[in-house]
């Protein structure tokens, strides 16, 4: 099968930072820059928690406004420090390209072809687009009207919130070898509580089998990571549609290197028709 893309990627807010020392882990994105490259699709969340760790920096306290109202100015305030770590760190010879989206994009067929347009000519172009959802301009009451309308004409519906379902959605809207999901566990657990239940191989030989082993993994997941994330069951539930159209998902740990986790040399849950 050729693929468009080897890689799309997606890496979780929480695997970005040091929580004990609350600030950006700078050797994740030394790690990652020294792997990306053209032919690489990267969605990244952070922008939010990296603001909110800045203007505490700043300010010495948090903001006091309305939570939306905060996490949309954390998240204006993170993006700019957000991107800057991914410039400073991958190579030279690579451009780097800024990519904000909205719920809006994927659920309008010129709008996907527009997108889909764009990453092509960034490969060709020796250039990285590094993907986010655009918290800043996202008004939530906007979105779920919109959202609510387009489920009542009965479509395919994508919001795109969680860059888990981003980074699926364009591993949908390309073709790519791999879907990587950078998150701040090894992987999914039969049981979350017990480490030594990590589910390294989610395989099946065809799309039905495939599809009914994640089913029975799902009933076991529960929690996140923070709140306001959906945790390894939705993580499943978006990996499931790449997976079943020929793509190899791999849920992974952000310590690890992109290749170890690609090559399966570290602990880490991999999805796909086998």
């Amino acid at each position: 099968m050729q693929y468009d893309f080897d890689l799309v990627g997606k890496i979780g807010s929480m695997a970005l930072i040091r929580r004990e020392d609350a600030d950006i882990d700078y050797n994740i994105f030394s790690r990652l820059g020294r792997e990306l490259r053209p032919g690489m699709i990267w969605v990244t969340s952070g922008a939010a928690e990296i603001g909110r760790l800045d203007y505490i920096k700043r300010t010495g306290h948090e903001l006091t406004c309305d939570s939306v109202d905060a996490k949309t100015d954390y998240a204006a305030q993170g993006q700019t420090i957000l991107m800057e770590q991914y410039r400073r760190f991958i190579h030279q010879d690579y451009s780097v390209r800024q990519v904000l989206v909205e719920h809006q994009h994927f659920n309008d067929e010129s709008k996907r072809e527009h997108i889909r347009r764009l990453f092509l000519r960034a490969k060709e172009q020796g250039a990285i687009p590094i993907v986010n959802y655009n918290d800043p301009v996202s008004d939530e009451e906007n979105r779920k009207w919109e959202l609510s309308v387009l489920r009542r004409e009965m479509r395919e519906v994508h919001e795109c919130v969680d860059n888990d379902e981003t980074a699926a959605v364009i591993a949908g809207l390309v073709s790519t070898r791999v879907l990587l999901i950078m998150t701040s566990t090894e992987g999914i657990y039969a049981d979350p509580k017990d480490p030594a239940t990590l589910v390294r191989d989610v395989l099946a030989p065809d799309a039905e089998q495939l599809e009914r082993r994640v089913r029975q993994l799902q009933a076991h997941c529960v929690g996140a990571s923070r709140a306001g994330a959906n945790g390894a069951h939705a993580k499943l539930e978006f990996a499931l549609g790449p997976a079943l159209r020929g793509t190899t998902v791999i849920i992974g740990h952000g310590r690890h290197r992109i290749s170890d986790l690609v090559e399966g040399r570290v602990p880490c849950t991999r999805i796909g028709i086998d």
